[in-house]
């Protein structure tokens, strides 16, 4: 996901605090699954981590394993490491940022296991609370490009056969995000990262990411093209009808899903609502995510709107979307109920990753209309899906 909302945050507080009681909706719930406590990701682009884990974290309480807290900076620091191998294979052709998608955590929990969040905390290296990535970036893009887009014949390395900027770079990570712990002690028990993950009965396999375009056959799976999608994963694709049907099957059936967004219209308030109102239209869709934002006055960033005739999109109007940039991979977040605002109008409930911002204290509501436009793509458990709809997927 893209780090727009990194941007962003440092109007969160404050808009937080301006918002007006009177203006915001009141939800009934229809239907809550169960979440672990929100998180803030402060300043580092990691909501593809946060989002992810809390997915996890939902799916162990799901389960009836208990309630974990799990590290982000360990899958973080591994992540990186990995985006920059591929970043240099590639000559820089794979971007190298902060960004990450679902699929970053369901391989990496499975590759390099999982540890608790007390073994490896964030901003613990510059004496914070909470992350702040910015020089971080300057210092690891930096040698990233160097190497990657760098002029060399060869690179050196050192007499164990590394390369040395590998080293390099694993050192940078180390000092800014920790040294990634080799065993720990959790409740009386030592554990490695993979026998702790091992020890959760959690199955990658069971995860699947799926996706709603028509530049790809439906009930087909593909590469989603987006810059950070660096590892290539797969997801598979399903008319927009059909995807709906997955995110109210699975909210009912009591699992939650990994929710991959752009939340830079202006329908997604800095104050814990996003809507897709009915006057919206093409004039009012274009242009790029980022500019859309910018351009919003300082009354328009702070205003909730009321609940009001929400537009239902085509399929047609959500490619349209994607293929012009209007829709980009913004942020992730974690979907785990539905409710009703005073007019009936269904929303999902959103676990957001900013700390307590906003009117609801860190949960977002999202129209269906607005999730059914803006979703780039979740990750659910496969059978969440329903039957009918696993069939064809061939799952």
């Amino acid at each position: 996901m893209k780090k727009i909302f990194v941007l962003a945050l440092a109007l969160i507080s404050a808009a937080g605090v301006m918002a007006q009681e009177t203006t915001a909706p009141e939800f009934t719930v229809v239907k809550e699954n169960p979440i672990t406590s929100i998180k803030n990701q402060n300043q580092a682009g990691t909501c593809w981590c946060y989002s992810s884990l809390a997915f996890i974290e939902s799916e162990l309480l799901r389960m009836n394993k208990g309630e974990y807290d799990f590290s982000e900076m360990y899958l973080v620091h591994n992540t990186y490491l990995d985006r920059a191998d591929k970043a240099v294979r590639t000559h820089g052709d794979v971007s190298f940022a902060q960004g990450g998608s679902f699929y970053d955590v369901i391989y990496g929990m499975e590759a390099f296991g999982l540890v608790p969040e007390e073994e490896m905390r964030p901003g613990v290296m510059y004496c914070k609370e909470l992350s702040n990535h910015n020089e971080l970036s300057a210092v690891s893009d930096a040698v990233v490009a160097a190497i990657a887009k760098g002029k060399h014949r060869s690179l050196q390395v050192g007499p164990d056969g590394q390369p040395l900027w590998k080293k390099s770079i694993e050192a940078i990570h180390d000092i800014y995000l920790g040294v990634r712990p080799e065993s720990f002690t959790y409740n009386g028990k030592e554990y490695t990262p993979k026998s702790f993950y091992e020890s959760l009965g959690l199955n990658a396999d069971d995860y699947v990411s799926l996706t709603s375009f028509t530049h790809h056959p439906f009930y087909e799976s593909f590469v989603l093209e987006i810059p950070d999608n660096w590892r290539w994963a797969k997801s598979y694709n399903l008319p927009i009808d059909e995807l709906m049907e997955v995110f109210d099957n699975a909210i009912m059936e009591g699992y939650t899903i990994a929710w991959g967004s752009d939340v830079s219209e202006k329908g997604f308030t800095r104050q814990g609502t996003a809507v897709l109102p009915d006057d919206a239209n093409g004039a009012d869709l274009q242009g790029s995510d980022m500019a859309k934002w910018l351009n919003l006055s300082e009354e328009e960033k702070k205003n909730t709107p009321k609940p009001s005739t929400q537009k239902w999109c085509t399929q047609e109007e959500r490619q349209i979307a994607y293929d012009n940039w209007e829709t980009t991979d913004d942020h992730g977040m974690l979907i785990y109920g539905i409710a009703k605002d005073e007019n009936g109008t269904e929303y999902y409930m959103v676990k957001n990753s900013w700390g307590e911002a906003g009117t609801y204290k860190g949960i977002w509501y999202a129209s269906k209309a607005f999730v059914r436009y803006k979703t780039m793509n979740i990750i659910v458990n496969k059978n969440a899906i329903p039957k009918d709809i696993r069939k064809k997927l061939g799952l």
